[in-house]
């Protein structure tokens, strides 16, 4: 899919959700630096707090809070997310190493995404997450492994699935160096998506078909 520039159009306003590290918000942090992101991040919420992803995000000078499903109603909880998520401006959500189940909101459908390490719907599902996702791939004998950019909508890693981009699994692989490997191309995989979005509007998401592409052919890419 081309994607028609529009830089008259003010960047996409994003929200990111996280867990851990922030290893995706950094990569969307250092791809809007350079200039090859046309976005901003407006909120960077937490579901802990004692995370690296905080302290990226506090660095950063980005509003951060930290909200804990802990003890609390998935509904209520997720209410409160949203409603965060509506005053911080954002147009997109991001789920980005987020590892709770949300109720996603009428008026925030089809503008919530997730990143998974893996070819969807093979090797996603509750439980099913950093390490243990890249164990299972090597486990199952599957050859090839990868990540999926998808909407998300009230199941977990599921909704239409909207770019993959794919990796060899090699013999003597363990989960860490697949790992790695995967996430090179995660860094590749959800600026693209979001890029189209920014670019193109964010209804534009819905009329792209799912793009697969290998880590050299770059003839289907966005």
């Amino acid at each position: 899919m081309t994607a028609h520039r529009n830089y008259d159009a003010p960047p996409l306003n994003l929200a990111v959700l996280l867990s851990g590290s922030g290893r995706t918000l950094d990569n969307l942090l250092e791809r809007i630096a350079a200039q090859k992101l046309y976005a901003k991040v407006n909120l960077v919420i937490s579901s802990r707090e004692d995370v690296r992803g905080v302290v990226l995000a506090q660095k950063a000078g980005l509003r951060t809070i930290v909200s804990s499903p802990k003890g609390r109603d998935r509904s209520a909880w997720s209410c409160d997310i949203f409603n965060l998520c509506r005053d911080a401006g954002a147009s997109i959500v991001v789920l980005a190493g987020f590892l709770h189940l949300l109720e996603i909101p009428s008026e925030f459908e089809s503008r919530v995404l997730n990143i998974h390490p893996s070819l969807l719907p093979a090797f996603g599902g509750k439980g099913l997450w950093g390490m243990h996702v890249h164990r299972a791939v090597i486990e199952s004998g599957a050859r090839v492994s990868g990540c999926t950019v998808h909407l998300v909508d009230h199941q977990y890693d599921h909704g239409p699935i909207l770019y993959q981009k794919v990796v060899a699994v090699l013999d003597d692989d363990t989960p860490e160096s697949l790992a790695a490997r995967v996430f090179a191309v995660e860094c590749e995989a959800l600026p693209k998506v979001l890029q189209v979005a920014a670019l193109c509007g964010i209804e534009s998401l819905l009329k792209t078909k799912s793009v697969i592409g290998s880590t050299t052919d770059s003839s289907q890419e966005f």
